[in-house]
């Protein structure tokens, strides 16, 4: 009964695991920029507990990462000339404070008390040469074209740096929308289209993902009610043993 423990408990784990990953995606349905995440299984080959007649391997169940879903929300309008939405393969480039460069596809954008164009966390925003943006109120209102190009009294002062990843999912996730960028993996300039009054909600469905959640709990129960009933047989078996 040992391997029948070790298999279910080796499934409990990852089922734990995979309500965390779906409760996380709930819970940023209304996350702009959001980008809903998936358990990543695969199956873990291990010895059996002892020798006996039969398959001499046996195989466990195991987590080995998360994969994102890359998909874009919807795009929703709200008329406010520093909101922008990307639409493809492409991510706003930020400086944090500490100066580290990070990524994200949030474009609640604002302007500080200096005229800096800043992230809805208050990072400033960079240009498609690594160099914030600054916005002078006195040049009139702002015209983000679908190119990036931040025009003000028919000049542009600014181009947005809009940066995409051959392989998005190296990309290290760090929280508050923002996205690193690992040694050895090179953002390029993206050729995405750029859209003014707009933000891109969270790629999240919560329908699916509560459907996924009542699955994963019924699997969790079946799993412990399995367990159950081997520590059951298990016990009874122990029982005649001892009176004999």
């Amino acid at each position: 009964m040992e391997n029948a423990f070790m298999i279910g408990l080796s499934r409990q784990l990852t089922l734990r695991r995979q309500m965390d990953v779906l409760a996380n995606n709930i819970a940023n349905a209304n996350t702009p920029g959001f980008q809903s995440e998936m358990l990543l299984l695969e199956a873990d080959p291990a010895s059996r507990a002892r020798s006996q007649d039969g398959p001499q391997r046996l195989q466990y169940v195991a987590d080995w990462g998360v994969g994102r879903d890359f998909r874009p929300g919807e795009m929703e309008f709200t008329g406010r000339p520093l909101d922008v939405a990307v639409e493809g393969n492409g991510f706003f480039a930020v400086e944090t404070g500490n100066g580290d460069l990070r990524y994200t596809r949030d474009g609640r954008f604002h302007t500080d008390a200096e005229g800096m164009l800043v992230s809805s966390s208050g990072a400033p925003v960079l240009d498609d040469g690594g160099a914030p943006i600054l916005i002078d109120p006195a040049q009139g209102s702002v015209e983000i074209r679908s190119t990036g190009s931040i025009v003000q009294n028919g000049a542009e002062i600014a181009r947005l740096g809009l940066y995409s990843f051959e392989d998005r999912s190296a990309l290290q996730k760090l929280g508050n929308g923002l996205y690193a960028a690992p040694d050895g993996v090179d953002a390029d300039l993206s050729d995405a289209v750029v859209r003014q009054g707009y933000f891109e909600q969270s790629n999240t469905q919560p329908i699916i993902e509560l459907t996924r959640m009542i699955e994963t709990m019924r699997a969790y129960e079946s799993v412990s009610k399995v367990l159950s009933q081997g520590e059951e047989l298990s016990r009874k078996a122990v029982e005649r043993l001892g009176r004999t």
